[in-house]
């Protein structure tokens, strides 16, 4: 049977018409499309940023260091003006209403019994569904030398001094062209430029000296370079498959072609910066981190210093995901890779077990801000 040149070209406008209305209706990316992934496809859609509506199912009573966490998110808002005041798309919230909740809830905790007069705010989520995905990070250890010698020749730099209106370098002139190098911005160096590179990712690290002796290396900035997905490049490029993507994938797969890190890595033109001095591994809100209850948001969707709940997804040590459960969270860190209603990093603590853990991280969870009723 033979078809016409004129139905053969309505026949591929349709075609394509029928993927654009496919494309324009995907919810999630690609490749967070992936089986047993948390997310609930069920869930009533809405296009408003928060939604308010009763607690659910009640505070999840949480561990000591939580308490800690609290003081510190209370520091934080200490120094700013309780007036203040920030406009998340049609939502509005002011420092005083984030005060009052830090107060209510650590009344709750000294009395679980008593009613807790807090209103819950559920996140819009990455598909306007309220599904948020969870994914984490840790703070890891790396050996390092002070002076670049033998293998150790990959440098960990400090932020460079710019002008007003000058650009930055990009991962490309900085890690393969040396454009700093020899600027007195060497902090120490390491024996691998992958190992830097998620040392970046994280925000934070602890490096190991040759005589075992340790420091922090904190959070001290960034390019101004706009941040981009290695994973979701390798799973557009084939290399990974989407239902195998972790942090631990990507390291793999790096390390098992050599000859390609250069035009890998250089596809995410940010690049982060450290400083030294703190004791501590200490988020955006410049406090200390709290293992399993800080996270990283975007402030325009979620400000600093809020305190949250979260239905989180629970794995286990093959990274399944087995159930969720409910735990109290507080807005304490910012990323580059963190942006929207959509996503928040999860912060897991210091050294391997937060590394397995956070590595697998990657699974929908739903979020609610916490604010006085």
């Amino acid at each position: 049977m033979s078809i016409s040149n004129r139905a053969i070209k309505y026949l591929s406008v349709f075609t394509l018409a029928l993927l654009t209305f496919a494309c324009s209706k995907q919810e999630i990316h690609d490749s967070n499309d992936f089986a047993n992934n948390g997310r609930d496809t069920e869930a009533f859609a809405r296009q408003s940023l928060y939604l308010e509506e009763r607690l659910p199912p009640a505070l999840a009573f949480p561990e000591a260091s939580f308490l800690e966490g609290l003081k510190q998110q209370a520091s934080f808002l200490s120094r700013k003006s309780e007036s203040d005041s920030y406009l998340l798309e049609d939502f509005q919230v002011d420092n005083k209403a984030l005060n009052q909740s830090i107060s209510l809830i650590a009344d709750w905790l000294a009395n679980p019994k008593q009613a807790h007069n807090i209103k819950a705010y559920q996140l819009r989520g990455q598909d306007g569904r309220g599904n948020v995905q969870v994914t984490g990070y840790y703070v890891p250890v790396i050996e390092v030398r002070k002076e670049a010698q033998g293998e150790f020749i990959y440098p960990l730099y400090r932020k460079p001094q710019k002008n007003k209106g000058e650009r930055l370098p990009d991962r490309d002139e900085i890690d393969f062209e040396n454009v700093l190098e020899g600027k007195g911005l060497e902090i120490a160096y390491s024996s691998s430029l992958i190992d830097n590179f998620f040392l970046q990712v994280q925000g934070s690290g602890v490096v190991q000296y040759e005589d075992g002796s340790q420091a922090l290396l904190s959070w001290g900035g960034v390019n101004g370079h706009e941040y981009r997905s290695l994973g979701k490049v390798l799973i557009e490029k084939n290399e990974i498959p989407k239902e195998d993507m972790s942090a631990q994938a990507i390291k793999d797969w790096l390390i098992a072609h050599p000859e390609r890190q250069r035009e890998i890595l250089t596809t995410n033109p940010s690049y982060l910066f450290f400083k030294e001095g703190l004791s501590k591994p200490v988020g955006a809100a410049n406090v200390p981190l709290t293992p399993k209850y800080s996270i990283a948001v975007d402030p325009k969707v979620i400000p600093l210093g809020s305190v949250l709940l979260g239905e989180l997804p629970i794995l286990n040590d093959h990274g399944e995901l087995v159930s969720h459960e409910y735990r109290l969270l507080l807005a304490q860190d910012k990323g580059g890779a963190i942006k929207g209603a959509g996503h928040i990093d999860w912060y897991q603590g210091i050294g391997e077990e937060a590394h397995h853990y956070a590595s697998q991280l990657k699974h929908y969870g739903r979020l609610w801000l916490l604010l006085p009723d």
